[in-house]
């Protein structure tokens, strides 16, 4: 699986880094230059939650922006003390 959103598919990617030195022509340097050009990676805003798949009550990896979004519905914490309300969504 790897670390990888079930929901949206996010996953890492990759990219540069890079550093800048110098004095930008507008405060009277000679303008910036790049010193240094990496390769890094860009990770997704993972989090693992306890969620509805199927109507079982599953751990899963999902991104932040699927979870605002609703895409995600998220299992009732416990099994006792609701109001019939929270138990028939859940």
């Amino acid at each position: 699986m790897g670390f990888e959103c079930e929901i949206t598919g996010k996953k890492t990617s990759r990219g540069m880094k890079r550093a800048w030195r110098g004095q930008a022509v507008s405060k009277g340097g000679f303008g910036l230059k790049p010193t240094g050009i990496t390769r890094r990676t860009f990770k997704p805003n993972l989090q693992e939650i306890v969620a509805l798949v199927d109507g079982q009550s599953k751990r899963i990896r999902v991104s932040t922006k699927a979870i605002r979004t609703g895409m995600v519905v998220k299992a009732l914490k416990r099994k006792y003390g609701y109001t019939r309300q929270q138990k028939a969504a859940g």
